[in-house]
């Protein structure tokens, strides 16, 4: 059955709205909601939303049924945001306190600049309390669209950057993203693998690995491929020597200073960003161990200060500053009403190597019976 919007008088006097519970629900309230329509049409909130906002990647049919049930419902839609741009986007992190953060807003600001577009840089931190109270303040601006960095998006955030008519682009996500969210990342999982199988064709057997955390897809990939080399290589995978840090340099100390405490050590570490790489060398040094006589080290991303450090480190080239503008270029379209030609995109790793790994040093051999040490 059909829901209408209008009202009827019964013989006794009451106003009963004719139809399902989501236009009861929205006329109580005396304002037509996009998802009691979206509900009467059979199509998802976020298809409403772009019929709303008059973007392109709509079937014709759809379309129209969802326009007729707008117009029968009354809804008073605002001006459509292509007529009132800002020139302005939202560059949204989960943290600023990295250098990681800054070559990603130095791709967008790049594409900024050459596309006569703002970039409003803020960071939030994400709580249960408010779920959606960044979302909100993003939503009473005027933003032309957002690019979000390594943070968890909730459906009820998305939603409401959608029934804004927010364009969003995501970089790393860190849950798994909608399906028709356009996202940049890196092939994470080739980088893990790559840096595993440097430290194998060294010689080393005994390599662990300190991830970021736990429930970031990024480093779930990226010791992934850490394992996949391990398999590869006929090594027997060993849970101990995995560790979560947190892709600073206190994970990479303290996650670290757990694998060299180990009775049995490992001879090299691969650690999941380059910050937590630095943090592997000032435990290392700690427990009198030189980088890489007695221990490899290999880092993930490739900050300008890895070839800096002494000794310089091998790591796996992310390509950061291309990653924001690759985001920032998809965002610029969706914000012209292009459709995303993908909605994923990867761009490579590339391994560098450099002076943090060797062989494994030879053990101290063991002296004859009998001889006197």
């Amino acid at each position: 059955m059909r829901l209408l919007p209008s009202s009827e008088t019964t013989a006794g006097g009451q106003v009963t709205l004719r139809g399902g519970s989501a236009g009861a629900s929205a006329g109580r309230r005396g304002r037509t909601t996009l998802a009691a329509i979206a509900a009467e049409a059979g199509v998802s909130l976020p298809t409403v939303s772009k019929v709303v906002n008059g973007r392109p990647d709509v079937a014709p049919a759809t379309r129209a049924r969802v326009e007729r049930l707008l117009a029968e419902w009354h809804y008073a839609r605002s001006a459509p945001r292509k007529q009132r741009r800002s020139g302005l986007i939202d560059l949204v992190f989960n943290g600023l306190d990295s250098p990681w953060a800054v070559e990603i807003i130095r791709g967008v600001e790049e594409w900024g600049t050459a596309n006569q577009t703002g970039v409003a840089v803020s960071a939030v931190r994400h709580g249960n309390a408010r779920p959606a109270s960044w979302t909100s303040a993003l939503a009473s601006h005027d933003t032309d669209g957002v690019i979000l960095v390594t943070s968890e998006l909730t459906r009820a955030q998305l939603e409401q950057l959608r029934s804004g008519g927010i364009p969003l682009v995501v970089v790393d996500p860190v849950n798994l993203p909608d399906p028709e969210l356009p996202s940049v990342g890196a092939t994470n999982w080739a980088g893990g693998l790559a840096a595993t199988e440097h430290l194998i064709s060294l010689g080393h057997r005994r390599i662990g690995t300190i991830g970021g955390p736990a429930d970031y897809l990024c480093s779930r990939a990226r010791i992934d491929g850490y394992r996949s080399a391990l398999d590869k290589a006929g090594i027997k995978f060993d849970p101990a020597l995995v560790r979560h840090g947190d892709f600073q340099h206190e994970g990479g100390f303290v996650r670290g200073g757990e694998l060299l405490a180990m009775p049995d050590p490992p001879t090299a570490i691969f650690a999941g960003s380059d910050q937590q790489a630095f943090g592997v060398y000032e435990v290392a040094r700690q427990h009198g161990l030189r980088v890489p006589q007695e221990l490899s080290v290999v880092g993930f991303d490739d900050l300008p200060v890895a070839r800096w450090v002494s000794p310089p480190l091998t790591t796996v080239r992310q390509p950061l500053a291309e990653m924001g503008r690759a985001a920032a270029q998809i965002l610029g379209e969706l914000i012209e009403g292009i459709p995303p030609r993908s909605r994923r995109v990867e761009l490579s790793t590339e391994l560098i190597v450099r002076e943090s790994t060797a062989p494994p040093a030879e053990p101290p051999a063991t002296p004859p019976a009998g001889t006197a040490s």
